[in-house]
């Protein structure tokens, strides 16, 4: 896995994840995507202090409070949300149980430098996962239902692509949220 982030820091071009195919039929404007027909998700990286200064567009697992968890994306517009960060859960979750299996700064202190970096060779943005890049975005792992995806871990993130209901989904480790339409501005 070291060697996978290693080379993947270095590339400049489109990375499909679980296949060569991918689920995106145009692929000028796409950095990074998933292969299709998986019912799996991205998993948020979990922290238990929100960051001081996050980059634009930072999407995380806010577990501060263990037994309050929410999916969280920050924008520097404090009427977006609370000092900037907007709740995508809508309601918290209890995920004491697997908190327990993550790491802590203790015993697994976190690097400030490391980070993938996909689209450039450098980024002065901090993250685990940076897309950089004023052209091109990722393409969410798409699920035809959240039913579809059988043990969601908490921070799940997917596009549902159903008839009727298309929608960004999060999953905080008790329920799905969906959201469709603009974020607030």
């Amino acid at each position: 896995m070291t060697l996978f982030l290693a080379g993947v820091s270095t590339f400049n071009a489109q990375i499909i994840i679980g296949d060569a195919k991918g689920t995106a039929t145009v692929k000028t404007s796409v950095l990074l995507e998933f292969a299709a027909d998986e019912n799996k998700g991205i998993i948020l990286p979990y922290v238990r202090f929100l960051p001081q200064s996050p980059a634009e567009g930072t999407i995380l697992l806010d577990a501060s409070t263990s037994t309050a968890v929410r999916v969280k994306v920050y924008n520097a517009n404090t009427s977006f949300g609370t000092n900037g960060w907007l709740d995508l859960s809508g309601q918290s979750a209890n995920i004491s149980d697997a908190m327990t299996a993550q790491p802590t700064f203790a015993n697994a202190p976190e690097t400030s430098a490391a980070k993938a970096i996909i689209g450039d060779v450098t980024s002065l943005a901090n993250g685990v996962l940076i897309l950089e890049s004023t052209t091109k975005a990722m393409v969410l792992p798409i699920v035809a239902d959240v039913q579809d995806v059988l043990s969601p871990s908490p921070g799940m993130m997917v596009y549902v692509n159903k008839a009727g209901s298309k929608r960004l989904a999060v999953y905080n480790g008790s329920v799905w949220s969906f959201w469709r339409g603009d974020f607030p501005t």
